[in-house]
C-alpha cells in the first residue's frame, strides 16, 4: 500500500493513504489505547469523518487495520482511533511513539443516523470496546442537544475498570443523558449495577417506541440480545442500528473478507439496519 508524501499526491481515491503524526497516545484500559492523529500536511483537517465511520491505519512493513473512529478536536485538526491489541497489525501500533507517522485510508462505509434521529427519543447501547464507535455520535447529539428528546446512553463492560472513557461520563450526564452503567462482575464492591446489557435494556421506561431510534454496538451476541430485548418495547425493528466487525482488508468491497450474507461490513456497513443483519446470524459460522 502506497502512502503519499507530498500535496500533490494526496489525491481523492479511496486507495492511497495520506500520512498522519501521532500527537498523543493515552492508556485507556488493559491492552486498549488511544491515538490522537494530525495529518502531515500543513492545515489539512479531517473534515469529511462521519460518526461511524473506520478508517484503515498502515504501518509500512507489516500491514493495515480497519480501526473505528472514536472522536476528533473540534477543529478536527485531530482525530482520535481508539485501538485494543489483538494482533500482528495492532501490536505494531501500539511500539509506536509520539511523533511517529503512520498511513491512513478513508474514511469508509455507513454512519450512525444522528440527522435521522433529530426529533426523535434516542437509545444508545454499548458493550465493551464498542463504546468507541459510538462515542463521535454521542458528541454529535451534544453539539444540539435540543434537537433530541429523551437521550438514553448503557454501557457495559466485564468489569469496573475495564469501562471505556470515565473521564467523559459526568460531562454527558450533565448535558443531559440518561447514562446507566453495569458489569458483569464488581469483585471489589463499589456499587455497580451488576447482569449484562440487556437488563438494563429491559428495565427501561419507553415512552413512545414508534418514536424512538437506536444505535448499539459491541460483540455481536450482545447486540443479538440487546435487539431482542428492544424489540419486546416495541421499538420497529427498522429504527435499530448496529456496528458490525468483520476481517476488513481492503475497505473497498474488493476482498470479501468482511462479507455477511449480501452485505459487504466495509462499504454497506458498518453500520446497518438491524433487518439487514438479522437473518444472517443464525447462519452458523457466515
Amino acid at each position: 500500500m502506497k502512502c503519499s508524501h507530498s500535496t500533490a499526491e494526496t489525491v481523492s481515491t479511496p486507495y492511497l493513504c495520506k500520512v498522519a503524526r501521532i500527537e498523543a497516545i493515552s492508556p485507556e484500559v488493559v491492552d486498549v489505547f488511544t491515538l490522537s492523529l494530525r495529518l502531515r500536511d500543513s492545515g489539512e483537517t479531517w473534515e469529511s469523518y462521519l460518526p461511524g465511520q473506520f478508517n484503515m491505519l498502515y504501518v509500512p512493513g507489516c500491514g493495515e487495520v480497519a480501526i473505528s473512529i472514536s472522536g476528533s478536536l473540534p477543529s478536527r485538526e485531530v482525530l482520535f482511533h481508539t485501538i485494543r491489541k489483538v494482533g500482528r497489525v495492532t501490536e505494531a501500533i501500539a511500539n509506536l511513539k509520539v511523533g511517529d507517522e503512520l498511513g491512513v485510508r478513508g474514511p469508509y462505509g455507513s454512519s450512525w443516523p444522528t440527522e435521522s434521529c433529530r426529533g426523535s427519543d434516542v437509545i444508545l447501547v454499548a458493550g465493551g470496546l464498542g463504546l468507541a464507535p459510538l462515542r463521535p455520535a454521542i458528541e454529535a447529539i451534544l453539539q444540539d442537544r435540543d434537537a433530541y428528546r429523551q437521550v438514553t446512553l448503557l454501557i457495559g463492560a466485564r468489569s469496573p475498570d475495564l469501562l471505556l472513557f470515565p473521564n467523559d461520563y459526568a460531562r454527558w450526564r450533565n448535558a443531559g443523558i440518561d447514562l446507566q452503567l453495569t458489569v458483569d462482575r464488581d469483585p471489589d464492591d463499589l456499587g455497580y449495577t451488576i447482569g449484562v446489557v440487556p437488563l438494563l435494556i429491559d428495565r427501561l421506561n419507553v415512552k413512545a417506541p414508534e418514536k424512538t431510534q437506536v444505535m448499539i454496538c459491541g460483540p455481536e451476541i450482545m447486540m443479538e440480545y440487546s435487539a431482542r430485548s428492544l424489540l419486546k418495547h416495541g421499538i420497529p425493528a427498522k429504527s435499530l442500528f448496529l456496528s458490525m466487525e468483520r476481517n476488513m482488508q481492503c475497505a473497498v468491497g474488493f476482498c470479501g473478507h468482511c462479507q455477511i450474507g449480501p452485505e459487504f461490513v466495509c462499504k454497506d456497513g458498518p453500520v446497518l439496519a438491524y433487518p439487514r443483519v438479522q437473518p444472517y446470524w443464525q447462519v452458523r459460522d457466515l
